[in-house]
């Protein structure tokens, strides 16, 4: 990266990290289960709500026991469900049109990171009639506060029901665009494992490792603070000893509960520390492929932890002792104890089943990935290390079936 290009990032992510204590960050308040939800509404003089899911989860009928705690209740819900993996520009349209239509008052977003993320675009859309996405995209650009919005995760990952940020693809140009405004953070999550219990040993690996990554790359980056770091280390050491619990069976309910925790600990972190280049590589991929992020996050995270190199050896020399993998009274270097933390990931991996490489990645389109992803992470994210649009082409070559295959050609 050229030099001035790095004094701006550094000066960028500097001002951001000095404003830190006096941003407005906050955690939406917890509540107890389906049956509390009508009671919170109706203190708040809801009595008609939007609920943004998608096909599986609706398919699997997740959301009706809220939907008939809301109707014993009197409050009319009105379902979008049509959310797709990465949810397009179309689905936050169509959201927000069926909230007007039903003369809705509330939101709640039921699902993964997609329901979520559409749940939010659609709100600021709703508080800001006038302004299109792309006018909404980026940091800090919205005005108005948008309509109440409950979070329901059914995947424990995301963190999403903890953040200000939403992720929306425009689908014409495969571009995917992060909005991110303390008014996207959620007033209330429900933190109920019941609606985990069903998901598949593949969503539960990859959701669950993308909470990894968060939490990983929130304690690694420059702009961390006491409260993030304690977030964060307490992610990763729920996340090594219940994840592959949760992953063998499906239906350990503390396994359930513990990782729901672990991703909304690891949603604490990086609202504040933010990510780093692993989620803006990821962000590029599902623009152009609809990857899912959960297992893009996963693939690529021990890839660049290794091509950080010593920029990182301390920090996560100091995971691998909080989390056990290396015991503090043996005298290793930090490169060594770093590099056993690496290798855990990698192992947790392939005991995940999560591949190595991505088959869906095309020669061709590797510069503009790369050159996406360069937008996407620099100047905001307060990386170890800065990388340029060659190096964001090393490592998507790197985890590229099909390049490979073309080299052995």
């Amino acid at each position: 990266m050229k030099i001035y290009k790095k004094a701006f990032c550094r000066t960028y992510q500097a001002g951001f990290r000095a404003a830190l204590p006096f941003l407005p960050y906050r955690e939406p308040a917890l509540i107890d289960g389906f049956d509390h939800v009508a009671p919170v509404l109706e203190k708040q003089h809801i009595r008609r709500v939007l609920l943004v899911t998608d096909p599986g989860v609706y398919g699997l009928g997740l959301t009706k026991p809220l939907e008939e705690s809301l109707q014993a209740s009197g409050i009319h819900t009105a379902v979008y469900s049509d959310t797709c993996a990465n949810p397009t520009f179309t689905n936050v349209e169509e959201a927000r049109a069926l909230y007007l239509k039903e003369n809705c008052e509330g939101l709640i977003a039921f699902g993964g990171g997609s329901a979520m993320d559409c749940a939010k675009a659609a709100g600021a859309r709703i508080s800001h009639p006038t302004w299109s996405l792309l006018r909404i995209k980026g940091n800090l650009h919205l005005i108005h506060k948008i309509p109440l919005l409950i979070a329901i995760p059914t995947t424990a990952g995301t963190g999403s029901e903890t953040t200000l940020a939403a992720l929306v693809t425009d689908e014409k140009t495969h571009r995917k665009y992060c909005i991110n405004d303390f008014h996207l953070i959620p007033d209330y999550a429900v933190m109920e494992p019941k609606v985990t219990l069903g998901l598949p040993p593949h969503l539960t690996a990859s959701t669950g490792m993308d909470a990894m990554t968060h939490a990983v790359e929130a304690f690694i980056g420059r702009s961390t603070t006491p409260g993030t770091r304690k977030a964060a280390i307490e992610a990763i050491r729920l996340i090594m000893r219940n994840l592959p619990k949760a992953y063998h069976d499906g239906g350990n309910y503390q396994a359930r509960a513990n990782m729901l925790h672990a991703s909304y600990l690891a949603g604490t972190a990086f609202t504040k520390s933010y990510v780093g280049y692993v989620h803006s590589m990821a962000h590029s991929l599902g623009g152009m492929y609809g990857t899912p992020h959960g297992l893009a996050n996963s693939v690529l995270l021990p890839v660049v932890l290794e091509e950080y190199g010593p920029a990182v050896h301390k920090k996560l020399a100091i995971l691998a002792r909080e989390t056990g993998l290396v015991s503090e009274n043996v005298e290793i270097s930090d490169a060594q104890a770093a590099q056993v933390f690496i290798n855990k990931i990698r192992s947790m991996n392939q005991e995940l089943g999560i591949p190595e490489k991505l088959s869906d990645i095309l020669p061709e389109d590797i510069p503009v990935l790369a050159r996406n992803a360069d937008k996407d992470g620099n100047p905001l994210y307060p990386v170890p290390v800065l990388w340029d649009v060659d190096k964001f082409s090393q490592i998507l070559t790197d985890i590229a079936e099909n390049a490979q295959k073309e080299s052995e050609k």
